[in-house]
């Protein structure tokens, strides 16, 4: 930094440049505190509006229930009888009414208790207290929090339990008419939706502060008793706006939403302390202010490095080197090189840059020729062993038998090897196995009565695309070395399955189980990275072919069985 504040230009530059920096960056970071803080207010909008609605759909919803409940009574003689029952007279009077009217082939119909079942048990506990009334007084049903009722007979109509509160719950009256008359009024229904089983289905919503404010100024708190207090709602509700930010409660700044009901003469207040908001949220907003003031920094060193008569292209040359660093070799656009070291060090890395994306891809197009010569040299190592053997079984077969089966042989063979000179090198696993079917039924006709095989595979496996004719040679792999000709019941089993994160084929035959120690030489030989001579070539070949084509993604594994034979698994990952 000294040597060039000595110069006067670039002191004067540098003090710009910092109060330009200085100027942005403190305007961006107001802006992003006042993004976020907008962001943040309007999740708790959505959540005051869903909360919202949630107890408008609920409060719908039990008055939906209380409609039908009506409907019931007027739809059934015998409940609407109970119901004048229960009007008209004390609990004795009441249960003598019943009993004395009642039919003895019929049960006994209870108002409370269908009540109880129909709406209370519907309306998930909303429902408190259900009260009956006549001109001058009441009988009325209540429920506790489990549901269980208790009455209350010739209850006056002035009696402070029937005086609407917010802290109770929302009123719902029902006339109850006549169903003879309907113009003729018997009673009246008071349905109870009380406030602290309605209010206590929003409480996992994220209200800071949240209130329901009757039309007389009854206020329930919903949340943020703790800091929030009924003059913020009170003064809230007398705003003529129904949202925005203002100043309640002193000098407390809020953003708050009001909501008039449809269905109740009440109103939902949603208020949200800022300064609350912003002590909950500190830890974001110093990280904000921290970013900031470090973006500023690393903008005013960046000046401090740039200040020099050849920077653009000392900024070149470090940016050619660390495309060879990233190996990067994407054309870059042509440089205006400079007469002097600089223009010529800029010249000569362009250049390296270019020569070595030329080697690069020239090397790397070798090495998949050479990968390619390696897989079809294995499978020509494989297909001339198989076919003497094979021919050899069918002479062999021929000069015993003397029948037609030796031409459905030689036809079965002539299939196979069609398909594998004609198919492409890359096949799905689906072919794979039908090759691998005409192998086995051939060998079916070289051991009749002493060989079986069966092949189950998922549909899931049939289309993964695999390398043409590996499957066979771990099939020969149990003729030469596991089968038994004494035996009547040699098996060879293919199973194939999908698993959550891999693909699995398992080679499974009852034939001669390996001796431990020649099985480790041969997991040694078949994971063996050098090109060393082994015996097991077969297993050996299949495996580079196939880690050639699958490469890490693909595992292999061999084993023996508990009672007889050996397992061959093939682990494909989807990976």
């Amino acid at each position: 930094m000294g040597s060039f504040w000595q110069i006067k230009i670039y002191r004067s530059k540098f003090i710009a440049y910092t109060v330009f920096v200085v100027t942005i960056g403190l305007a961006l970071g107001i802006m992003t505190c006042a993004i976020l803080m907008y962001q943040w207010i309007e999740s708790a909008r959505s959540e005051a509006v869903s909360a919202f609605a949630r107890i408008e759909n609920e409060l719908q919803y039990d008055t939906d229930r209380i409609e039908g409940y009506m409907q019931r009574i007027y739809s059934n003689d015998r409940l609407m009888t109970d119901v004048r029952y229960f009007l008209g007279n004390t609990a004795e009077g009441y249960l003598t009414s019943r009993l004395e009217y009642s039919l003895y082939n019929e049960p006994l119909v209870s108002f409370p208790e269908d009540m109880r079942a129909f709406l209370y048990s519907s309306m998930k506990g909303d429902l408190t207290q259900v009260s009956l009334h006549t001109e001058t007084d009441s009988n009325m049903v209540r429920f506790d929090e489990n549901g269980n009722a208790s009455f209350r007979f010739n209850v006056p109509n002035t009696d402070e339990i029937f005086r609407e509160k917010m802290e109770k719950g929302f009123v719902y009256r029902k006339k109850l008419s006549d169903p003879n008359q309907i113009s003729r009024q018997i009673g009246e229904f008071r349905f109870l939706i009380g406030s602290d089983p309605l209010f206590r289905k929003i409480q996992g919503y994220k209200l800071d502060i949240a209130a329901a404010v009757s039309a007389s100024g009854e206020v329930y708190m919903i949340s943020g008793m703790d800091h929030g207090t009924k003059e913020m709602i009170l003064q809230a509700t007398e705003e003529k706006r129904n949202s925005g930010y203002s100043s309640l409660g002193g000098n407390k700044n809020v953003f708050f939403m009001t909501f008039s009901s449809t269905k109740f003469d009440y109103r939902f207040v949603f208020l949200v302390d800022l300064s609350h908001l912003m002590r909950q949220k500190a830890g974001i907003l110093i990280t904000v202010v921290g970013i900031v003031l470090l973006a500023m920094i690393s903008v005013l060193l960046l000046i401090v490095y740039n200040m020099r008569d050849d920077a653009r292209f000392l900024k070149h040359i470090i940016h050619s080197i660390k495309r060879v660093k990233t190996a990067d070799f994407t054309s870059n656009s042509p440089a205006r090189y400079r007469r002097n070291e600089y223009g010529m060090i800029a010249r000569e890395l362009d250049d390296m840059v270019h020569e070595l994306d030329k080697h690069i891809r020239t090397e790397y197009l070798l090495k998949l020729k050479q990968q390619e010569t390696e897989m079809k040299a294995l499978q020509h190592q494989i297909n001339p062993h198989f076919l003497y053997n094979t021919l050899e079984s069918i002479r062999s077969t021929a000069l015993v038998h003397r029948d037609v089966d030796t031409a459905d042989a030689i036809a079965t063979l002539g299939s196979l090897y069609r398909d594998i000179v004609h198919k492409d090198n890359l096949i799905s696993i689906g072919e794979e196995l039908e090759l691998l079917q005409k192998y086995l039924s051939i060998m079916e006709l070289k051991y009749p009565g002493r060989f079986y095989f069966q092949i189950n595979v998922d549909e899931a496996l049939l289309s993964l695309l695999t390398v043409k004719f590996w499957m066979q040679p771990l099939a020969e792999n149990f003729f030469v070395h596991g089968f038994n000709p004494s035996s009547e019941f040699n098996l060879l089993v293919v199973n194939g399955w999908e698993e959550e994160e891999r693909f699995v084929l398992e080679f499974v035959d009852n034939g001669k189980r390996i001796p431990e120690a020649r099985l480790e030489e041969v997991r040694r030989n078949l994971y063996c990275k050098e090109e060393t001579p082994v015996r097991s070539i077969g297993l050996r070949n299949v495996y580079t072919r196939l880690h050639f084509f699958y490469g890490e993604v693909f595992s292999m594994d061999i084993e023996n069985n508990e009672e007889a034979g050996v397992k061959i698994t093939v682990m494909i990952s989807k990976g």
